[in-house]
């Protein structure tokens, strides 16, 4: 009987291939370098070695679960396909219009993001939807296909169809989706009613034209992908892990790719609350590093926060309105460009910067010897004496200390210091930076860092956590087994998981509660759908219900989750409190008096896909039995090499206990112990590391 689950997540650096054994509750792990012109070859060549490696049959697979950064880095990238929009007359610049907010009010140079669509392919038709729904102007369907006709001649490959308040009435919409299909059947066609069907015409246009721009490419890619993993004999069905951090089927994938946009990230907030639940620890900020990005999530009572939208390809990174609005469930989480990748220079002033451009895979770092020169963060900790040449990444490649040496060394001659001091202060820059984002960014939730403990996943997060973690007063660190891979072996703990939203825009006193309470069901029952496709025979679904809330007057909205249905008028003072804690909750008080309205509906349906249990193996005896040995290693505090121990941590027991300065090091990642810090095995596998404020 089938029992492996097979893990794919390709990162900016490194591919991560991760195979899970239902029966046995043990996991294998390889880590293969990207190939970012052709994705799925990395992952092939990824497959067949740790197959091969650890002898398993490829018809011993019977789920394959996937998570991939392609669909962001086309869209930063610009690497979409040329898409047309097709809007309502009159309103065919509102992506150049936006919201006409600054997001820096004083900036005259001010840069935003470039629609996508450039003007020649935004065209009009004659139709109108009022807000109720009702039809004004009839949808003239001769101008839409001809419309239609002028834009694919004008080279669009793809296409967005957002008309006026189809999220109230889609009619129109679904109309034009029929008549193009029609005449032009191999035409990718994204519907804003399909896409996000909700209020505010600016994000609404801005998600579905995203959809319609990655669209082309996720069709293809996930189509080859199934077809080269199906070659191996591998016959179990492909999943996608989504933004939200649940599993969808390829389908549905397919039909809104945009909700892959942040599938990487979300997979290694999973596996930091998957692992923090094991510690006993259920509020952590997951820290994941990797070769390119670095990414933190607060999890919070065992689970990651979810938002409701997000912005993507920004103009500045941490700008807020500086990027492209998405409406989409999303794990909320903050990305750094801050990974083993990232190339440190020196600025016009004379300072040490660190990122956020990257060597990435191709060329890599100086010391992969692929052709890279510049000196980046995995250059400068092959110097500092943290990382191991000969078992880097697993043994998969050898890195050369002396031409990340050679790459330093230009850096150290411009400011007279040593390339040992040069690296060290890559090394803390690069720390700075990611504590400094994880700062602002927990603070703007209203928490203070301190009251988390620091998990750290990806190939870099345990190298540089326990640093990170100093800096933002954090005195608990948590290193899960296997690390370097702990993001894909997240993907496949995650359950199937399908959101779903409606706009109604009503005044909460003024509910048609049948009419309410219909419209949860409507939403449940297609959700639903989703679910019975991912997972055969799901039994135990579980039904959560939200509502966008605000006060009558107020401009935006919060997210609140709902008593249990079904709803009738006895339900209004419960989505009243409900609305009223979740208000005190984000700003501390609440207004006197005020009526409350509300403008969505939301139902998030989750079910379990296979076990979440893992078998984690110590080692026998003592740590002294663990002791690989001794090498020379930077010790920040006397400014100077020193020899550090390093040990074997698949060979250390449960419980053993080790005094920093120290080295651990396993197949996929390093940790470093500073000076202070105490380690220790708990019974759960995780390395947790106990800092001296």
């Amino acid at each position: 009987m089938a029992h492996y689950a097979l893990g794919l997540d390709i990162g900016g650096t490194f591919t991560d291939i991760v195979v899970y054994d239902q029966h046995g509750a043990a996991s294998y792990s390889h880590k293969e370098l990207t190939t970012p012109d052709a994705p799925h070859r990395g992952v092939v060549a990824g497959i067949k070695r740790l197959f091969e490696s650890e002898k398993l049959a490829y018809r011993d697979v019977n789920r394959v679960v996937h998570a991939t950064t392609l669909f962001t880095n086309a869209l930063i990238e610009r690497k979409g396909a040329p898409t047309a929009l097709i809007t309502t007359a009159g309103f065919r610049d509102t992506l150049e219009m936006r919201r006409e907010h600054k997001y820096e009010l004083y900036d005259l140079f001010i840069e935003l993001p470039e629609p996508l669509v450039p003007r020649r392919l935004r065209v009009e038709v004659a139709e109108r939807i009022g807000p109720n729904g009702t039809v004004e102007v009839a949808l003239d369907e001769n101008a839409l296909l001809a419309r239609v006709r002028e834009v694919v001649a004008a080279g669009a490959q793809s296409l967005a169809i957002a008309f006026l308040h189809a999220y109230a009435n889609p009619v129109h919409e679904r109309r034009a989706g029929e008549l193009i299909a029609k005449e032009m059947p191999t035409l990718p066609v994204s519907l804003s009613s399909a896409v996000s069907p909700q209020i505010r015409e600016y994000e609404r246009t801005s998600t579905t034209v995203v959809n319609a721009y990655i669209k082309p490419l996720a069709e293809s890619y996930l189509d080859l992908l199934a077809a080269e993993i199906s070659k191996l004999g591998i016959t179990a069905p492909l999943f996608m892990m989504l933004s939200n951090g649940g599993l969808t089927h390829i389908a549905e994938a397919k039909r809104v790719p945009v909700q892959l946009l942040e599938s990487g990230p979300a997979a290694g907030a999973l596996a930091g609350a998957l692992f923090g639940k094991r510690s006993k620890v259920d509020d952590v900020l997951a820290f994941d590093m990797g070769g390119t990005t670095a990414k933190l999530a607060m999890v919070e009572d065992g689970a990651p926060l979810i938002a409701y939208q997000f912005e993507a390809s920004r103009a500045k990174r941490f700008a807020e309105g500086s990027g492209l609005p998405i409406n989409i469930s999303t794990i909320e989480l903050i990305e750094i460009g801050a990974g083993g990748g990232s190339i440190a220079e020196i600025d016009t002033l004379g300072l040490l910067k660190v990122g956020p451009r990257s060597a990435g895979a191709a060329p890599g770092p100086a010391c992969y010897g692929r052709g890279g020169t510049e000196p980046t963060v995995t250059d400068a900790n092959l110097v500092l004496g943290f990382l191991e040449p000969a078992t880097f990444a697993g043994g998969t490649m050898t890195i050369d200390r002396a031409r990340a040496e050679a790459s330093i060394k230009p850096l150290a001659e411009k400011v007279g210091l040593s390339v040992a001091e040069v690296a060290w202060g890559i090394h803390s820059v690069v720390n700075e930076n990611m504590a400094a984002a994880a700062r602002v960014h927990v603070a703007e939730r209203g928490h203070h860092a301190s009251e988390f403990a620091l998990l750290a996943t990806g190939g870099g997060g345990p190298l540089h956590a326990c640093e990170v973690a100093k800096r933002l007063g954090i005195g608990k660190v948590i290193c899960p087994p296997s690390a370097g891979v702990a993001s894909a072996l997240g993907l496949l703990m995650a359950p199937a998981r399908v959101d779903r939203v409606a706009t109604l825009a009503r005044k909460l006193d003024q509910l048609d509660w049948n009419a309410f309470e219909r419209a949860f069901k409507a939403l449940e029952a297609e959700a639903a759908e989703v679910i019975a496709a991912t997972v055969t025979g799901a039994s135990a679904i579980m039904v959560q219900r939200l509502a966008d809330l605000r006060f009558v007057g107020q401009g935006f909205e919060l997210v609140t989750p709902l008593p249990k249905g079904p709803y009738s008028a006895k339900a209004l003072p419960g989505i009243r409190a409900s609305f009223m804690a979740e208000y005190k909750r984000m700003f501390q008080q609440v207004p006197p008096v005020g009526a409350i309205e509300i403008i969505n509906i939301r139902v998030a349906l989750t079910a379990p896909i296979g076990k979440a249990a893992l078998k984690v193996e110590g080692g026998k005896g003592t740590a002294m039995h663990a002791l690989k040995g001794k090498r020379k290693a930077w010790l920040a505090a006397r400014a100077k090499f020193v020899e550090m121990p390093v040990y074997d941590r698949y060979r250390l027991p449960v419980g053993s206990r080790i005094k920093g300065p120290a080295i651990i090091e396993e197949a996929s990642a390093t940790s470093l112990v500073p000076a202070g810090g105490m380690a220790q095995i708990d019974r759960a596998g995780n390395l947790v590391v106990s800092l001296k404020l």
